[in-house]
């Protein structure tokens, strides 16, 4: 074969290499693979969570969506728990977010397993603790996965996906519920609702816990999340609150460029009550002294919801800046 007809075949073939390297490549927030895993879990009374009563819950199947990050080998991974309205529009923002920066993405889906959409106006619907088994049971799946590094999985939530991040580092509920032989590297909720206090809730885990929330939330009110991080900071624990002036709850909806505040008809807030953990794993309406539900007067209805673009670019860079220490990112 002639030299010359030999590099010109070479040249070619480096061309169309080029080509199709150009042509596979993917914006940084595209995932290269997303799998559909189902979860088994239990549906749970708060007291039978409380009391770790296993055998009393019902099986249900659960789902989760993995999002396969571009990059090689074992990859950090951020759990997202929804809240009180299902999986929605600013989760994806969030997992956008995460893909780009190399880390893979498990949403979890608590809801529709269950035959539910929304739980905003019957809270009762589930109970408050529920989401806290289905996000332990995501981390069993997660800990076996060969493309996922177990010790650089974070816990993020949203509302009461927030709570349920919050407490789900609860040393005592680690050890009734969580059989995966990991623990999450770190916990950041979203506006959780702090009203409760349960036994032993400032013994939580030995990991970093970041807070994101807003003043004017009406719905899940500051105000009893900085009491609880200042009983979780005497205890000597690694919580930082990070509070918004002007940002209502959902503010990070501002991620899709919703600036508007407006009323969330007749979901129901517990902004009023103080809910503490009676015997038994009973929870108790602190002000009453009677076992807690839903009907009672401290319950209201109408809190506001809204998103902030301002302070929701501000929280995604905060998030992402922890992200890049915490998981040792390039």
């Amino acid at each position: 074969m002639p030299t010359a007809f030999r590099a010109a075949m070479v040249l070619i073939a480096l061309c169309v290499s080029t080509v199709l390297a150009n042509a596979q490549a993917l914006p940084k927030e595209v995932a290269t693979r997303a799998e559909i895993y189902p979860i088994p879990s239990l549906t749970l009374s708060d007291q039978q969570f409380l009391s770790g009563d296993a055998a009393a819950g019902k099986a249900v199947t659960v789902a989760g969506e993995f999002r396969v990050a571009q990059g090689t080998g074992k990859l950090p991974v951020v759990v997202l728990m929804h809240g009180s309205s299902g999986v929605g529009a600013t989760t994806e923002a969030w997992v956008h977010a995460f893909n780009a920066m190399g880390i893979s993405t498990f949403v979890i889906d608590g809801f529709t397993g269950r035959g539910l959409t929304v739980v905003g106006p019957n809270q009762a619907l589930l109970g408050r603790l529920n989401l806290i088994v289905d996000i332990y049971r995501s981390l069993e799946i997660l800990a076996k996965h060969p493309r996922v590094d177990p010790d650089r999985i974070v816990l993020m939530g949203f509302s009461r996906g927030g709570q349920a991040t919050l407490y789900a580092s609860l040393e005592r509920f680690n050890k009734l519920w969580n059989k995966s032989g990991i623990q999450f590297a770190a916990y950041i909720p979203f506006y959780p609702d702090c009203s409760t206090t349960y036994v032993g809730d400032n013994d939580v885990a030995a990991r970093p816990i970041r807070i994101f929330h807003g003043t004017p939330d009406d719905y899940n009110p500051v105000r009893s999340c900085k009491a609880f991080v200042e009983r979780l900071k005497t205890a000597g624990r690694d919580v930082v609150l990070t509070e918004y002036p002007d940002s209502a709850h959902g503010f990070d909806s501002g991620l899709l460029g919703a600036n508007t505040v407006a009323v969330s008809a007749n979901a129901q807030t517990v902004r009023n009550c103080k809910i503490r953990e009676g015997d038994g794993g009973v929870l108790m309406n602190g002000d009453t002294n009677a076992p807690f539900t839903y009907k009672d007067a401290c319950v209201e209805l109408n809190p506001h919801v809204g998103g902030n673009p301002k302070t929701a670019a501000e929280s995604r860079k905060a998030v992402e800046e922890f992200l890049q220490v915490l998981f040792k990112l390039g």
